[in-house]
């Protein structure tokens, strides 16, 4: 087993588009053959595009794109611009009168850290698109993760910066990696050591303390709860999958979200997690999984790890 970029899988791009001062930005991830896909919502309030189309019983198998964004449900704008671009160039779903690109999506909830009226349009999407590329993929304060932060149950006064990180595996010619853009209620843990990377602050800010005993502390107040979170990303692999298995190793692969978030899958966020595959190796599903999983929770890990300090908000690093 070897490490890899994500980009390391052939037929597969990655760009960035952000507004630093206005703290938020967006990740596309394509393929501009196609990918068969799945996807698998787990928190209770997403913003997403074109994941009713993912489900197995529906018609279109592949996908050309995902595009992670901020913005909240605004920032699902940015996907048209990936459509703009990939129709340029003349892919997407043949309808005989015009090609369509199959863009799906999800954003993220970034609106109180920078500008909350400026958010991830249409032109930012499509220079993401015009950026991405095969090269090794900048993480922590770009794209997606520009304004994402964590440990937010208690306000923005006792949360941390966190950002976008991926990571990847290759077992023989089988590759699976993860991209993803953190953004949770949640702290955030290192999955080896078991200890807190990025979350909720003390009140002096001098240390991270747990979110879930704060939680529990405090279970009968429900004036409290800060409602803008979400983990959005996506597992890329060259494994040969049906559209219904990738939908499944979505599932399988929001155990990494468990392993490296705690809590995680709140009422209060909207964590989803799509699958793209290319289709060069026959796999056993479930190996598939087992790896999206692995390859899921460190690339959170890398989120946190990664993220710099801004906004006047803490970093991971400045409790190493």
């Amino acid at each position: 087993m070897k490490q890899i970029k994500i980009t390391d899988i052939k037929g597969i791009k990655v760009g960035h588009a952000q507004d630093e001062k206005a703290a938020t930005g967006c990740t596309v991830v394509i393929c501009e053959k196609g990918a068969f896909a799945g996807v698998d919502v787990r928190g209770g309030g997403p913003a997403s595009r074109e994941t009713e189309l993912l489900k197995p019983v529906n018609l279109v198998e592949q996908i050309h794109a995902v595009m992670l964004s901020g913005g909240s449900a605004y920032g699902l704008d940015a996907g048209s611009g990936a459509m703009a671009f990939l129709e340029e160039k003349g892919i997407g779903f043949d309808v005989q009168v015009a090609v369509v690109p199959i863009v799906c999506g999800a954003s993220l909830f970034d609106l109180v850290v920078g500008d909350p009226k400026v958010r991830p349009d249409k032109a930012m999407g499509y220079e993401a698109c015009v950026n991405a590329s095969e090269d090794p993929v900048a993480e922590g304060n770009v794209g997606a993760g520009t304004g994402a932060t964590v440990g937010k149950l208690l306000g923005v006064e006792r949360l941390m910066k966190s950002g976008l990180g991926t990571y990847g595996l290759q077992v023989g010619e089988l590759q699976v990696a993860a991209i993803v853009a953190v953004n949770a209620l949640g702290d955030v843990i290192d999955v080896d050591t078991g200890k807190r990377l990025a979350g909720l602050l003390s009140e002096d800010k001098t240390k991270i303390i747990s979110t879930e005993e704060t939680m529990y502390a405090q279970y009968e107040d429900q004036t409290n709860l800060f409602s803008g979170n979400t983990t959005i990303g996506v597992i890329v692999t060259n494994a040969k999958i049906t559209k219904t298995q990738a939908t499944k190793i979505a599932s399988i692969a929001h155990n990494g979200f468990a392993r490296a978030i705690r809590p995680v899958h709140t009422m209060f966020d909207g964590d989803t997690i799509f699958v793209m595959a290319t289709g060069e190796v026959e796999v056993m599903p479930d190996a598939v999984g087992a790896l999206a999983a692995e390859v899921m929770s460190r690339a959170i890990n890398r989120a946190a790890t990664e993220a710099k300090p801004a906004y006047g908000l803490k970093a991971s690093r400045d409790f190493k």
